[in-house]
């Protein structure tokens, strides 16, 4: 399996994904080597055995490991790949690093990573040494299938099925037309069509997604699978203490801040209650290339005062945000899946999705409205935040419904994927 970020560091939800994901298949008894091409050695490692790329050794003494470990490796390969960011974003992130890069060399990027050759600015000269380093492990071990996430991995796995002549399995979390609309890298649209042409099964994590690569990738419609996507259990996740300061209701944004998630549609959502009732109070906890323009809306519409800015969240922080949280909206102008309202929703917090996400396929105790359609978006804030039955008949049978939606049954399809690809793969 080759993927891009692993926990802790986790700067979106693929890394989510992938790590429940891989407990379910170990539960499903699978074994699973996971591939990432950047490590910062505290990544967890109550579910993985750490490896270096260049000696694949493995400790089978630790008894810390989790029930599966024996069957879970972790390997980590030097790159400078950084998650979520597009070709030029990647190419001013490395000029603007470029002192800390040296030190990073010295650290992680050090000189037993011998695949990982000269270190460049370039992110498809990133891609390309991945997938070098990926032929190379493919060579290096046996397996039956290769199971690679999103286009960064495509080539690499695209190269390990080349050295093995084992199928390939590619995972569309999100593409390019979610990440720019119809603004398009060509580069990336290029490298995402090669992996799903290159591959002998495509999973989609929603319906809507499925649609997107038949109809705007040309990918044969036989090929695609919908497995979507689910949520680690929490076993009490009303035992996060919070103090709240403020009186006022909260209603809460939680996502990278870019064209993707539909931030500037929350800002008016927000403009328009707080017309209505000033006794409400809006947080966008996240970060990313539009949250300058963000603020300055904010401070336009003179509703600075009742708007609040996290910056990025995670574990426990994220715990502690959704406890002070009374709405949960994610207004995102194409979502392939998305994770976070599921996260709301298992801590007792009533959601507003978009009718244009893949979730909204799996939830029925949602309110779903088109993205663009603020005031409807308002409308559905209002009602949840001032009719206590409704909201309370969406957090009961929220987080019932919620709780069903396992990794576990999640993996049981992706591992009925795998044995229909081997069959098809061999026959």
């Amino acid at each position: 399996m080759f993927g891009w970020e692993f926990p802790p560091h986790i700067t979106g939800g693929l890394g989510t994904a992938c790590y429940g994901m891989t407990k379910g298949l170990l539960k499903q008894g699978a074994e699973v080597l996971f591939v990432v091409p950047k490590a910062y050695g505290d990544e967890d490692q109550r579910a993985v055995r750490l490896v270096n790329a260049s000696d694949v050794t493995v400790d089978l003494m630790d008894e810390e490991f989790l029930e599966f470990t024996k069957n879970f490796t972790y390997m980590e390969v030097g790159s400078n790949l950084v998650p979520y960011l597009d070709p030029e974003e990647f190419e001013n992130f490395m000029n603007e690093n470029i002192t800390d890069k040296e030190k990073r060399q010295k650290s992680i990027y050090a000189s037993r990573y011998e695949f990982s050759g000269k270190y460049g600015t370039n992110l498809m000269e990133e891609v390309s040494r991945y997938a070098l380093v990926a032929g190379t492990i493919a060579a290096q071990h046996d397996f039956d299938v290769i199971h690679a996430h999103d286009w960064l991995t495509y080539y690499a796995g695209i190269a390990a099925k080349k050295v093995s002549g084992k199928p390939l399995v590619v995972h569309i979390h999100a593409t390019e037309f979610d990440r720019t609309g119809e603004n398009v890298n060509s580069l990336v649209y290029d490298i995402e069509r090669n992996g799903m042409m290159a591959a002998d099964k495509v999973i989609a994590v929603s319906n809507l997604t499925r649609k997107v690569v038949i109809e705007r990738y040309g990918i044969n419609e036989n090929k695609v699978v919908t497995v979507h996507n689910a949520i680690e259990p929490v076993e009490k996740p009303e035992s996060v203490n919070v103090n709240k300061v403020v009186k006022e209701k909260v209603v809460t944004f939680l996502g990278r801040i870019t064209f993707q998630k539909g931030p500037e549609y929350f800002i008016e959502t927000a403009h328009k209650i707080l017309q209505r009732d000033r006794n409400v109070r809006f947080v966008m906890a996240g970060s990313g290339d539009m949250l300058n323009k963000m603020i300055r809306r904010v401070a336009q519409l003179k509703i600075a005062d009742r708007f609040h800015f996290t910056g990025f969240l995670k574990g426990e922080a994220v715990d502690r945000m959704f406890a002070l949280t009374d709405v949960f909206v994610m207004p995102s102008v194409s979502e392939p899946f998305g994770l976070v309202p599921l996260e709301a929703m298992r801590t007792n917090v009533p959601v507003i999705v978009s009718k244009q996400s893949g979730v909204a396929e799996v939830l029925k105790y949602a309110i779903k409205v088109d993205f663009w359609d603020v005031n409807g978006t308002a409308d559905a804030i209002w009602a949840l935040l001032h009719y206590r039955a409704l909201s309370d008949i969406f957090t009961k049978y929220g987080k019932d419904e919620v709780d069903n939606l396992k990794w576990e049954y999640a993996a049981v399809k992706i591992m009925e994927v795998y044995r229909d690809t081997v069959t098809d793969f061999y026959n």
